[in-house]
């Protein structure tokens, strides 16, 4: 089976509705790649649904390469798309060039960058490079220092202009589809018309091409789940119960019992002095 192609999700635009969902590991990759989904983003938010981290800036290349690494090997339909961490593609445009290559090696279809007209020359650099690259802006939480924290994009249009702004910069470097994060509905509708490449966005509204969410919060595994993602299923719950009726079995002596168990084929006797 072939995974779906850069060829594939251009082709979804204003037919087909794009879906994307994080993944971490090769359990999980498995099951949302059975699922159908279109796109598995290894996500830099494994730093804090995976690791515990308190911001995405704390994900290095050596966790971002092991994640994306597990989810390749789960994914075999699905296109896979690896988050640059922080620091991994700002520095130089052969600095970018060479992280990506490391993200292809280890089994990525594309990689991702947050930023507009800021990272467009390093976007322009990986595809030149050969690297499928997906963008992402409006709330890009990498640079949440500068925004201020993790605040909502355009709601004047001043901000609304500066996002088409960062939308067309990353089209025109070579980017074949972009991220639109936390950006009101109108602007992200606006630039969704205004390019050719797909949108995918996460609590931007309804008239993007696609929607991506992190897995956890899907999940019901988050601490805190976003106001724009919905909880799917309360798997938290279902886990909770299930080790503590396993502590309550071994506690009790209902586990192991006899058909987890196996015995020698032959008696076993041992004389005592």
């Amino acid at each position: 089976m072939q995974r779906i192609s850069v060829r594939d999700i251009l082709a979804k635009k204003g037919r087909e509705p794009i879906v994307m969902v994080t993944a971490y590991d090769y359990p999980f990759a498995r099951i949302v790649d059975e699922a159908g989904v279109d796109m598995i983003l290894v996500g830099d938010s494994a730093a804090m649904v995976v690791h515990g981290l308190p911001n995405t800036n704390m994900a290095t290349m050596q966790m971002m390469l092991l994640h994306t690494a597990a989810v390749s090997r789960g994914a075999k339909r699905a296109m896979v798309v690896a988050d640059m961490p922080f620091g991994s593609y700002e520095a130089s445009r052969s600095e970018a060039v060479k992280n990506a290559i490391k993200f292809v090696r280890v089994g990525a279809d594309a990689v991702k960058l947050e930023g507009g007209v800021e990272v467009a020359d390093k976007i322009e650099a990986i595809t030149k490079a050969g690297i499928p690259v997906v963008g992402h802006i409006g709330l890009t939480p990498q640079k949440r220092l500068m925004l201020g924290g993790y605040r909502r994009r355009g709601r004047t249009v001043e901000d609304a202009e500066r996002l088409l702004e960062d939308a067309k910069a990353v089209e025109e470097a070579g980017a074949f589809a972009i991220v639109i994060e936390f950006t009101a509905e109108e602007v992200a509708a606006e630039i969704t018309r205004k390019l050719k490449i797909p949108t995918i966005c996460i609590g931007s509204g309804r008239h993007c091409d696609g929607q991506v969410l992190v897995l956890h919060d899907i999940l019901g595994l988050s601490e805190t789940i976003p106001p724009f993602a919905e909880k799917y299923a309360d798997l938290r719950s279902i886990a909770l119960e299930a080790v503590r009726r396993f502590a309550a079995d071994v506690r009790e002596g209902r586990f192991p019992r006899e058909k987890h168990v196996f015995h020698m084929k032959e008696t076993w006797r041992r004389d005592r002095e």
